[in-house]
C-alpha cells in the first residue's frame, strides 16, 4: 500500500474519480432501499448520487486536461489511511439511522481526502478543484446529519453530537476493543496450557505476563502502522497504538493475575484457576457488550461470536496442557 504523502497529482485525481463512482453507486443503493419506506430521504440520496457523478465528471475533465486519456489503476483501497467500510449497503431494509451514519462517515472521509489532497497539490487548477470539492463534501456531511430530522421525532432520538461520538469510536473504542479482544482471547490457550501442564501458579503467571506484554507490544505496533489517521480522522497513530496495546495487555493480564495466589496455600492451583475462569467469563461478556453498544452488532450475535470463540480457545489450552 502507498502512503498518501507519496501520491502524485495524477494518482490523487484517479483515486478521486474511482471514489466518486463508488460513492454514487452506494447512494443509489440507499435510495432504492429507502424508496418504499422513506421516499423523501430516498430522493435525497438519489440527488447525492447525481452530485457524486458530477464530481467525478469534474475530476475526469481535470485529469484529461492535465494527464491525457488513461487513468492509472489505483483505488483508495491501495492507499494507507483510508477507512475500510463495511458493505452494509448490500443489506436490504436497513434502519434509516444506520444509513444516515454510513453517509456521514462517507462524506466525512471524502471531505478529509480532498482537503489533504488540496494541501499536497502544486498545480493551481488541481488545488482549486480539490479545495472546492472539500467544501462541497463538508456540506454533504451536514446534509447527511440532518436526513432523519423529519422522520424521527425528538422523543425518539435524543439530541447528541453524532460526529463527536463517531470520532470517539474511531479513535478510542475501535482500537481499544480490538486490543481487548486480542488480549483476552489469544492469551487464553498459552495461559491455561501452562497452568494444567505445570500446576504451578508462579510459572503460569510468568507465562501469562509474557503473553500479555508480548501481545500488547505487537498490537500496538500493528495498530499504529496500519493508518496515519490523516484521512480517517482516527487520531494520532501513537495514541491509537497506545490504546490498543494497553487494552491488549489488560485483557491478557486479567486472567493471569489470579495465578499470583501463592503456591504454598492449600489447593492454590484450583483457587487461582477458579478465579481466572470467573475473570474470563466477565471479560468475554464485557467485550460482547462493548461490540453491541458501540459497533452496531446485535448483542446475541456479539455474545455468540466472542463467548463461544473464547470458550473454545480456553478448552484448547486446557486440553493441550493436560495432555
Amino acid at each position: 500500500m502507498k502512503n498518501f504523502s507519496d501520491l502524485s497529482e495524477r494518482e490523487i485525481l484517479a483515486i478521486g474519480v474511482s471514489a466518486e463512482e463508488e460513492d454514487a453507486r452506494i447512494y443509489r443503493a440507499f435510495a432504492e432501499d429507502l424508496a418504499g419506506r422513506y421516499p423523501d430521504s430516498g430522493k435525497i440520496f438519489e440527488e447525492m448520487a447525481i452530485e457524486e457523478n458530477n464530481h467525478r465528471d469534474r475530476l475526469l475533465s481535470m485529469y484529461q486536461e492535465r494527464f491525457g486519456e488513461h487513468l492509472p489503476p489505483i483505488r483508495r483501497e491501495d492507499v494507507k489511511g483510508f477507512l475500510k467500510r463495511r458493505p452494509i449497503w448490500l443489506t436490504k431494509n436497513l434502519p434509516l439511522e444506520t444509513i444516515r451514519k454510513q453517509a456521514e462517515t462517507m462524506e466525512f472521509q471524502a471531505a478529509r481526502f480532498y482537503a489533504k489532497a488540496a494541501e499536497q497539490a502544486t498545480d493551481v487548477g488541481v488545488r482549486r478543484l480539490l479545495g472546492e470539492l472539500a467544501i462541497i463534501e463538508q456540506g454533504h456531511e451536514d446534509l447527511a446529519h440532518k436526513l432523519t430530522q423529519k422522520t424521527l421525532t425528538a422523543g425518539v432520538r435524543a439530541k447528541e453530537d453524532e460526529t463527536a461520538r463517531r470520532m470517539f469510536v474511531l479513535q478510542y473504542v475501535q482500537p481499544g476493543l480490538a486490543g481487548l479482544m486480542d488480549g483476552s482471547v489469544s492469551t487464553l490457550a498459552p495461559l491455561f496450557a501452562a497452568a494444567f501442564a505445570t500446576h504451578n501458579n508462579w510459572s503460569t503467571f510468568l507465562v501469562g505476563l509474557a503473553a500479555a506484554i508480548g501481545a500488547g507490544i505487537s498490537m500496538a505496533f500493528a495498530e499504529a502502522l496500519s493508518d496515519d489517521g490523516s484521512l480517517t480522522g482516527r487520531g494520532a497513530p501513537v495514541i491509537r497504538g497506545g490504546v490498543c496495546g494497553l487494552m491488549t495487555a489488560i485483557g491478557g493480564l486479567g486472567h493471569a493475575i489470579p495465578y499470583l495466589v501463592p503456591d504454598s496455600w492449600p489447593n492454590a492451583f484450583w483457587i487461582a484457576t477458579s478465579i481466572a475462569s470467573v475473570v474470563v467469563f466477565f471479560e468475554l461478556w464485557a467485550i460482547a457488550f462493548i461490540r453491541a453498544r458501540f459497533m452496531d452488532t446485535p448483542f446475541l450475535q456479539a455474545a455468540f461470536q466472542v463467548v463461544i470463540g473464547g470458550v473454545l480457545v480456553l478448552l484448547a489450552g486446557i486440553f493441550i496442557g493436560g495432555a
